[in-house]
C-alpha cells in the first residue's frame, strides 16, 4: 500500500480520531488491490470479510432479486462501504462491482471488530459512521416514495449543480441507465421525465446538461432539507 493511501485512509472521519498503535494494528493486514471496470467486488449473500475503502476510481452498490437489479448507491473516492456487515459479521445485503479501473484497499473485518472494541474514538466515529449511512438511506427512500419521477429527476439535478459550485450547466456523472436505476426509474421513464422538464428550464444535449431556468427547476423539486 502506498504512503499517500494510508494518509487517505487515516484522514477519513471514521478512522482521523483514534490512537496511532490501534490505526497501525489495524492496517497491519491490510493491503491495496487494483480491479478492472466492470468487476464484481462483493455479491449480496456472501459473508463480510473485508472492508473496502476505495482510493481510486468508482464503485456501484447494487441489489438483485428474481431477475431484477437496481443501484443503491454510486461511490467515489475516498470512501469505505459496506461497513455494517463487517461490525455484524453478517452477510452482504449488496453487491457491489466497479464502474471504471479501481483502486481498492482491503481491512480485515476481523481487525475492524477488534479496533472497534478496543478504541474508544474509533468506536465513536464507527458508530456515526453507520448513522450517517442510515440516515443517506432513509433520505433516499423519502424521495423514491413522496416525489414522483420528475420530480426526483429536479431534485438530482439540482443537486449537481451545487456539486458543481451553483453552475447552470454540468456533466451527468454516470450514463443513463445507470443514473435510472439510482433513480428508481426504467430509462425510458427518465427519459420522459426529462422531456417532461425540459418546457421547465432543463436542456440536455447528450450528457451535459443546462438548466436554463432554475427557479422552475426548484419549484418541480420543492427542496426539502430533511430529504435532499
Amino acid at each position: 500500500m502506498r504512503d499517500d493511501e494510508r494518509q487517505e485512509i487515516r484522514g477519513l472521519e471514521i478512522f482521523a480520531n483514534m490512537a496511532e498503535p490501534s490505526f497501525d494494528a489495524m492496517m497491519q493486514a491490510a493491503y491495496a488491490q487494483e480491479f478492472p471496470a466492470q468487476l464484481q467486488l462483493v455479491r449480496q449473500g456472501g459473508r463480510a470479510d473485508f472492508l473496502h475503502v476505495l482510493v481510486e476510481g468508482t464503485v456501484e452498490l447494487f441489489a438483485e432479486w428474481n431477475g431484477h437489479d437496481t443501484t443503491m448507491a454510486i461511490l467515489r473516492p475516498v470512501t469505505s462501504f459496506i461497513l455494517a456487515a463487517c461490525m455484524r459479521d453478517a452477510h452482504y445485503l449488496m453487491s457491489a462491482r466497479t464502474l471504471q479501473p479501481s483502486r481498492i484497499v482491503l481491512i480485515p473485518a476481523v481487525d475492524i471488530r477488534e479496533t472497534f472494541r478496543r478504541d474508544p474514538d474509533f468506536a465513536v466515529d464507527a458508530a456515526n459512521e453507520l448513522a450517517s449511512a442510515y440516515r443517506s438511506m432513509v433520505r433516499h427512500a423519502k424521495s423514491l416514495k413522496l416525489r414522483n419521477s420528475r420530480e426526483r429527476l429536479a431534485a438530482y439535478l439540482l443537486r449537481l449543480s451545487a456539486e458543481n459550485g451553483g453552475a447552470a450547466g454540468f456533466m451527468l456523472p454516470h450514463e443513463k441507465r445507470l443514473l435510472a436505476s439510482h433513480l428508481g426509474m426504467t430509462p425510458e421513464s427518465l427519459s420522459r421525465a426529462f422531456r417532461a422538464l425540459s418546457d421547465h428550464g432543463v436542456h440536455i444535449q447528450g450528457m451535459r446538461v443546462t438548466l436554463t431556468d432554475p427557479d422552475q427547476v426548484r419549484d418541480i423539486a420543492v427542496p426539502d432539507p430533511l430529504i435532499d
